[in-house]
């Protein structure tokens, strides 16, 4: 039993660890983008538009990047059906609250999934 805990903690800051490391990456290349602007030189964002910025809904809360594959958990939250599978391997709790889901079960996010590559789509296009 404690080296199922010590596994699941392990397996728990693993996924703390790339939660962070991928808002940090997210933060930088944001951060990069508000610094190039008006260097006083035209750049490339002035013969396109700039892509624009992905909803918050379609951002997974765990992994911080554009989900592919949306699933939803049993706190109505959608996340990137890899991440949540990795943090239900080890833990029983919503990642966002800590509450105790009733259920592991995930649902395909169809809908969500849809909205996601209409939106990726119409980035390609402004390209």
């Amino acid at each position: 039993e404690e080296a199922g805990l010590a596994a699941a903690l392990e397996e728990s800051a693993r996924l703390q660890d790339e939660k962070r490391a991928a808002e940090e990456r997210r933060a930088a290349e944001e951060q990069a983008r508000g610094a190039r602007p008006n260097a006083g030189e035209p750049s490339e964002s002035a013969a396109s538009p700039a892509p624009e910025e992905p909803p918050d809904d379609f951002i997974c809360p765990i992994t911080t990047e554009i989900m592919s594959d949306p699933v939803v958990a049993a706190d109505g939250q959608s996340y990137e059906r890899s991440a949540i599978e990795r943090w239900l391997s080890t833990k029983s709790t919503s990642p966002l609250t800590s509450a105790e889901l009733e259920s592991k079960g995930l649902f395909p996010n169809h809908s969500l999934r849809r909205m996601i590559r209409q939106w990726q789509e119409g980035q390609k296009d402004r390209a």
